[in-house]
């Protein structure tokens, strides 16, 4: 029997979001090993989660950023300015160790519903 783990789950008025990779839906795997490329496209996974679910970007409240190199937070925030241009939401940036399959960058949030 195979297992599915959900990308998403509603919870009351929340819906919480696993880590979402760089990766491209539509080929699963990443499209580029550029910190920035993969960056982007967790938020376009995001997105498309979010919109799915009823929400969107604006209502995300919570980010987790987990990211292999730790110096990276310029690109961060400019990624960040673009999804967010106004009332950015709360984030914490751990580091951690490497990914498989060339990930360089992992984004979990908590979104109202």
């Amino acid at each position: 029997m195979t297992e599915v783990f959900p990308q998403a789950v509603i919870a009351n008025q929340y819906i919480f979001l696993s880590g979402m990779p760089g990766i491209n839906p539509i080929s699963g795997k990443v499209n580029s090993a550029d910190f920035e490329d993969q960056t982007r496209q967790c938020f376009l996974n995001i997105k498309t989660v979010l919109e799915e679910a009823g929400s969107n970007m604006s209502k995300i409240i919570k980010t987790t950023i987990f990211m292999v190199t730790g110096n990276d937070f310029s690109i961060i925030n400019k990624i960040y300015s673009e999804f967010f241009p106004e009332n950015a939401p709360v984030r914490s940036t751990p580091q951690v160790m490497p990914f498989p399959a060339g990930i360089l960058i992992s984004v979990e949030c908590i979104a109202l519903s």
